[in-house]
């Protein structure tokens, strides 16, 4: 690190001083990891192969399965908007969201995915060397970084954080009021087996957004009285580490057909 310009790199502290401890988090999340890349890859294997899966729905998985934690929350935004397209405008479902919709919605998650994080790193990386360069995280994560900076980039990361929360909020309501919807649509259905066949097409994405958005509300909006390193290491733990892992295992249990898909490929 030069003191005389800005920080070029971050050193990320270890989780514990001790060999055992460290071989035995190394261990978990290995193991979290390669659950991740292999849950993730048999679905994108599974639904590039069987063209019973090339449907909106399924093309929207298929990138959430590529997508990273950044981006996330877009894609979970346009799967919610597939979902109240299918059962609130049936009949407009093709027209709505055929191919090239669904590859320009697709491109916008991509593309603001992108963009954020590009924001982002290119105001990380002009921080100046103010109070070090020790992270007491496993990754980089904003936070942290902020805590290292001088008042005057911590304002300008600041202001970007406050459109990141903007952004957030925006998807986040616009997934509740499609919710609203769904299930003014589903409770006005007349069989108790219609409504539990529509409300079981949602209940994978609703476990999805479910576990991503409380995680993240919990680490952004907990008062400081509570605020620990512990604490903190856990919650970005539970919403960096445990979708990607946890998300395939939601949805091919729900997924009768993707289910099937997946048998096949792994006899």
């Amino acid at each position: 690190m030069s003191n005389s310009s800005s920080i070029i790199e971050f050193l990320l502290l270890g989780f514990a001083d001790t060999r055992e401890l460290q071989l035995l988090h190394f261990g978990l999340f290995l193991g979290i990891y390669l659950a991740a890349l292999l849950g993730n890859g048999l679905i994108l294997t599974a639904v590039a192969c069987d063209h019973r899966l090339h449907t909106p729905m399924y093309f929207f998985l298929l990138n959430l399965a590529l997508f990273d934690l950044g981006s996330e929350y877009c894609i979970l935004t346009v799967m919610a908007y597939d979902r109240y397209v299918a059962i609130c405008k049936p009949l407009h479902y093709g027209s709505l969201l055929g191919s090239t919709a669904c590859v320009k919605m697709a491109a916008a998650a991509w593309g603001s995915g992108f963009l954020h994080a590009v924001l982002h790193i290119a105001n990380i990386f002009s921080l100046p060397p103010c109070q070090g360069n020790a992270v007491d995280q496993f990754f980089c994560e904003i936070p942290e970084i902020l805590k290292l900076s001088c008042s005057a980039v911590h304002l300008r990361e600041g202001q970007l954080l406050m459109f990141t929360a903007c952004l957030t909020t925006g998807c986040f309501v616009f997934i509740v009021l499609s919710y609203v919807q769904i299930f003014r649509v589903v409770l006005r259905m007349p069989s108790e087996q219609g409504r539990h066949k529509t409300f079981s097409m949602c209940l994978p994405h609703l476990a999805v957004v479910s576990l991503f958005v409380s995680t993240i509300m919990f680490a952004h909006l907990k008062p400081p009285s509570i605020s620990s390193p512990f604490l903190d290491l856990v919650i970005s733990f539970l919403y960096s580490v445990v979708p990607p892992a946890v998300n395939p295992l939601i949805y091919s249990m729900r997924s009768q057909e993707l289910k099937e898909v997946l048998r096949k490929l792994m006899l």
